[in-house]
């Protein structure tokens, strides 16, 4: 019976011009045939097919008791998700907003109300979730226990049962500890990497506790992973613990170890590091100005690689300037005035460096106060935002000003920028602005649109800048808006101008206030001040009711 079905598809494949099905007479009439005879052959075949028990019906769904959604902001939901990006050619985006770079910062606002997702829309917050590794988080957390009871039906969402992160509802309880426990010994690695990263934050000292017990077996990248997760809650009593870790045969598990006790200025690793460290810098009071000496270690000794130091340098980096590096970037900074004549953060930065060690020395003091969390030193090497040079006293890259940046407050942060931008203008402030609480401060806010207006007035295209531009529709406080109303119409272009930037820079204004007052919509629609009622339909890509 098969070897005839087999006959017939192979005949429906390769067409009964060219092969004849059993039983049929070639000609005209062979197609028909074919279909007759597939039929008779699927009812003889279902006819065969044995009764099986029936599958086992899937338990039903969890309840969530969290409030649901205003209607409103659950059409717009199932707009965001509905909103596939096309590609535009040559740089050119069009005045309509990315929905997608949009949710989420509506997930974030939705899961600060408390709401719960709409079971219809579970499936397409999913999807995009599977698509986006960065909506996870907010996307699980919003999709509430009713996500893992369908990631448990569909394999495309196994993911979540992976991660689960706001999800601690699928761990046991810290005060479950047979069931911890259990999960631990048993669970798989991903479970067992989610439920310690999720201890540390209820109780660090338990989380220690069953990693300790576990340790002496572990494989050594898991080692590694479930060490960084006492990054989390770190404290003077996970110390003990670093120490042992110390001794560990893996490298990358002792860099680890040695990174986490220098992050603690009291352990007995940092004084060990200080101790190596202050022997190598000194002040040479027979100048003019006194001037800061450098004498970078000659060795690297056992005691040192057993504390974290790295014997071997990357390719182009010297081994001396690399060793001295890690030593100074692993002491406590409140050592350094004591050392240097009780001189403040911010004088001993102004302090000339000999013989071209500056580099090294102020770069190693950015990753210490970065390390450290130390806002005192972080001012000091970020120095002021319109100073002339671009890199201020102390920062070595764009990239390491940003991490000074993440350690001061929102204020303080969007302040600095806004005076950085204003004097250097945006070429060089993206990775700045990426650090600034959204949505932007009033001054910081201004300064991006005047730079924004300044580089339209040059008459260059915007793509350039379409990087700060996106970064604008998303963290701009929507209130910017009107201040943007002037800058919609197409300007009088520069003899020397690009030819239609104005038009394109018209374009981009437009999507920016487009998608501010989107925005806005987004979070009236979330307060539940846009009522069904007063809704006469669905709501647009503005932010505008369409009739019914």
């Amino acid at each position: 019976m098969n070897a005839d079905w087999e006959e017939l598809v192979t005949s429906a494949l390769l067409g009964t011009d060219r092969r004849t099905p059993p039983g049929c007479a070639p000609g005209p009439e062979a197609p028909l045939a074919l279909l007759d005879a597939a039929a008779l052959a699927t009812v003889r075949r279902r006819a065969g097919l044995r009764p099986a028990p029936a599958a086992e019906r899937p338990a039903p769904a969890p309840e969530d008791r969290r409030p649901p959604l205003p209607a409103a902001a659950a059409r717009r939901l199932a707009m965001l998700l509905a909103d596939r990006p096309g590609t535009s050619g040559g740089g050119r985006r069009g005045t309509a907003p990315d929905l997608m770079e949009l949710l989420p910062q509506w997930l974030a606002t939705a899961n600060a109300r408390g709401f719960a997702a709409p079971p219809e829309t579970l499936p397409a917050l999913l999807d995009a979730a599977r698509g986006r590794t960065d909506l996870r988080p907010a996307a699980l957390a919003f999709a509430g226990p009713r996500a893992l009871w369908l990631a448990r039906l569909n394999p495309d969402w196994r993911f979540a049962l992976r991660a689960a992160p706001g999800g601690d509802a699928a761990l046991p309880r810290p005060e479950e500890t047979d069931k911890v426990r259990r999960l631990w010994q048993e669970g798989l690695f991903a479970e067992r990497v989610t439920l310690l990263t999720s201890l540390r934050g209820h109780d660090p000292a338990m989380a220690r506790e069953l990693l300790a017990s576990t340790w002496g077996t572990e494989r050594a990248e898991d080692r590694l992973m479930f060490l960084d997760s006492l990054r989390t809650g770190l404290g003077a009593g996970d110390e003990p613990f670093l120490e042992q870790a110390l001794g560990d045969r893996s490298r990358n598990v002792r860099a680890t170890a040695a990174e986490l006790l220098s992050a603690l200025p009291g352990s007995a690793l940092a004084a060990r590091m200080a101790a190596r460290a202050l022997t190598c810098v000194s002040v040479d009071r027979s100048q003019v100005t006194p001037t800061l000496v450098v004498e970078a270690p000659h060795e690297c000794d056992a005691a040192m690689e057993r504390d974290g130091v790295v014997p071997k340098p990357p390719a182009g980096r010297g081994e001396r300037s690399w060793w001295f590096g890690q030593l100074v970037e692993a002491t406590p900074l409140g050592t350094w005035s004591g050392r240097l004549g009780g001189r403040t953060p911010e004088e001993i930065v102004a302090l000339p460096v000999a013989d071209d060690w500056q580099g090294e020395l102020h770069g190693a003091w950015c990753r210490a106060a970065v390390r450290q969390r130390d806002a005192v030193w972080a001012r000091a090497l970020l120095g002021l935002p319109t100073a002339p040079e671009a890199g201020g006293p102390g920062a070595v890259s764009l990239a390491e000003r940003a991490k000074l940046l993440g350690t001061l407050g929102a204020g303080e942060r969007a302040e600095w920028v806004a005076g950085f931008i204003a004097t250097h203008g945006l070429s060089e402030a993206f990775q700045l602005l990426g650090v600034c609480a959204v949505p932007w401060a009033a001054p910081l806010g201004g300064a991006v649109v005047d730079a924004l207006n300044i580089a339209r007035d040059a008459g260059n295209y915007p793509w350039s800048f379409s990087g700060v531009m996106g970064l604008a529709e998303r963290c701009l406080d929507p209130s910017e808006a009107s201040r943007l109303d002037g800058l919609l119409a197409i300007p009088d272009e520069p003899e020397d101008a690009s030819p239609g930037a104005g038009g394109y820079w018209a374009e981009a204004f437009q999507r920016l206030v487009t998608t501010l007052r989107l925005r806005a919509a987004m979070t009236e629609e979330l307060n539940g001040t846009v009522d069904s009622a007063d809704s006469p339909g669905p709501v647009d890509a503005t932010g505008r009711a369409e009739p019914r």
